[in-house]
């Protein structure tokens, strides 16, 4: 039986009962409305878990929403969610993300793996709206709780399209440096990982300019804040920074060298990496991937010959350049160039909602007062609801934006 039916037509009984009970009738009527309003609660609450702790999620917690604390949120991702799911989490003033089966098989993954081997590579693959990018964020509030350090790319084909300044390098002429990017992203690592800066260290001694430079044995929080405050040298900073957290992962943080820094390297979209470019130079010829300072760097953090860490990736289609709509396995959206470079990784596979799961989201939604139409309220509606979205998590939460 529909759960949300149940819900409906308990409600009358309790409000019969209530103003029974206010005309003074006594307390046995009293005892019969608590007695009919648990069922109520109880049935509403079995869309939620309770557990706001990602590494105690199992098998048993799936289908389930479970809510982010909003000083996590803040925190980890100041720039890393998808924005629909941001209007939806202001709308409904709470962050609740879905416990799936690809989240649950990542975290455990990130459990089991020897951390002195090199980092294993993982790709979240599926079709579009299917839900890779909240999987992802799932797996990176694991690691947040875990204590490590997030370096999270939360869109990669921002950096190959639609790029507001492009500037030849001022350290490699070959390359050219997205400054404002760079900048923008520098803010937001800090952000989420304000407890690092101060313990790691940087190993060498970087030039930036004739008078400017950061000397060896310096916080890292010293290169970020230049990089923020000098935009021209942001590019190159990225790269340092990303040159530092290869070298020191897996080792002590701290001068006492207690703790470990484990590192998450988070490439939403890592296709974008090998793929085609709609930026142009000067002579109106393309820029490959490889040219952009920022893409060049990230393309050698993604290799495994660093250890104490993971690669966490996801393919996208949306901001894929040139690619077929219906692609989505990864050698379609890797090209073999991507897919030689990301060799061997672990593939997870991201599928639409399952019927406890759009069974699940469709109560999230009544619950959330999200559904006004008095024809999804109802059997034939919901039925309408599966059959539009084919049970995809982005085009159900489109359908029901109008409802």
């Amino acid at each position: 039986m529909n759960l949300h039916r149940l819900c409906l037509r308990f409600r009358p009984t309790v409000t019969q009962v209530r103003s029974l009970h206010s005309s003074g009738s006594g307390q046995q009527l009293e005892a019969v409305a608590v007695e009919t309003e648990q069922p109520v609660r109880n049935q509403l609450s079995i869309f939620r878990t309770a557990e706001k702790d990602p590494a105690c999620h199992a098998d048993q917690h799936l289908g389930q929403y479970y809510t982010l604390p909003p000083a996590h949120l803040r925190a980890l991702f100041p720039h890393g969610l998808p924005p629909r799911f941001q209007l939806q989490a202001k709308t409904f003033n709470e962050g609740c993300i879905m416990v799936r089966q690809p989240a649950v098989e990542l975290i455990s993954h990130l459990k089991k793996a020897d951390y002195t081997k090199p980092a294993l590579r993982y790709i979240l693959y599926g079709v579009t709206g299917s839900g890779k990018t909240l999987s992802l964020c799932h797996a990176l509030h694991y690691c947040y709780t875990q204590g490590w350090l997030i370096f999270h790319i939360p869109d990669a084909h921002l950096w190959v399209k639609n790029c507001s300044e492009l500037l030849p390098s001022s350290s490699r002429p070959s390359r050219l440096d997205q400054p404002i990017q760079a900048s923008q992203w520098l803010k937001n690592f800090k952000i989420t990982n304000e407890q690092f800066l101060s313990k790691i260290k940087t190993t060498k001694r970087y030039v930036w300019t004739k008078r400017e430079s950061t000397e060896t044995g310096r916080p890292l929080g010293e290169l970020v804040e230049h990089g923020v405050s000098r935009v021209k040298s942001s590019s190159d900073v990225v790269g340092a920074v990303m040159r530092e957290l290869r070298l020191q992962a897996g080792g002590g943080l701290g001068a006492d060298g207690e703790g470990v820094l484990r590192l998450a390297v988070a490439v939403d979209g890592v296709n974008a990496l090998w793929g085609k470019t709609s930026l142009k130079k000067e002579d109106k010829s393309r820029v490959e991937p490889d040219e952009l300072t920022l893409v060049h760097n990230l393309r050698k953090l993604l290799k495994n010959d660093w250890c104490g860490g993971a690669v966490l990736t996801t393919l996208s289609q949306t901001g894929a350049l040139y690619a077929p709509r219906s692609a989505y396995m990864p050698l379609e959206l890797l090209g073999q160039e991507g897919f030689d470079n990301m060799d061997p990784f672990v593939p997870v596979p991201v599928s639409n909602y399952s019927e406890k799961e759009f069974e699940s989201c469709y109560l999230y939604y009544n619950d959330r007062n999200w559904l006004q139409h008095p024809h999804s309220q109802t059997e034939e509606g919901k039925k309408e609801l599966v059959f539009l979205s084919n049970r995809n998590p982005s085009i159900l939460e489109r359908l029901c934006a109008f409802l």
